[in-house]
């Protein structure tokens, strides 16, 4: 039993320890979305769906919960901001080409026509996250405007 109790002694002081530290926060600035919007320019509604859920894992802007600060949490959120912006990264559209464009809007009405965007996962602590219907019509008709924009200005090359 003293064993046991040893044990878990050193598990908490490693948990206590490892609170110190934590991965790089995704905290840059929001001006960095300015080229996507002025670009693809949402509707209001639309931009308002964008912002409350993409922003968080698809900028370089992420507003972090309470709970960001427990360690390995943080680690975990700071996996899934990375993976988010690997695929479809707003803060980086300026440096996208058209081809990358159209095909990152692409992916973008699908993810969110088939109801796998935003990630189950941040739905349970984003209430505001989970897209009615009509939100994602609202999406689907945006992003299918402009990527037949983005169509068009590709077979002009």
């Amino acid at each position: 039993m003293k064993i046991i109790k040893k044990i878990l002694v050193v598990l908490l002081v490693v948990f206590i320890i490892m609170q110190f530290f934590g991965p790089e926060r995704n905290e840059g600035d929001i001006v960095t979305v300015d080229a996507f919007i002025a670009e693809t320019n949402p509707p209001s509604d639309v931009k308002h769906i964008l912002e409350t859920t993409c922003y968080d894992c698809h900028t370089d802007v992420t507003t972090y919960p309470w709970y960001n600060k427990i360690t390995p949490v943080n680690y975990w959120l700071a996996d899934h901001v990375k993976d988010g912006k690997k695929h479809f990264n707003i803060s980086a559209w300026d440096g996208y080409n058209l081809k990358k464009k159209e095909h990152k809007i692409h992916e973008l009405i699908e993810e969110v026509e088939e109801k796998n965007m935003p990630l189950e996962s941040y739905t349970y602590t984003h209430g505001d996250a989970n897209l009615t219907d009509e939100q994602i019509a609202a999406v689907v008709a945006w992003g299918k405007g402009v990527r037949a924009n983005y169509q068009e200005q590709l077979k002009a090359e």
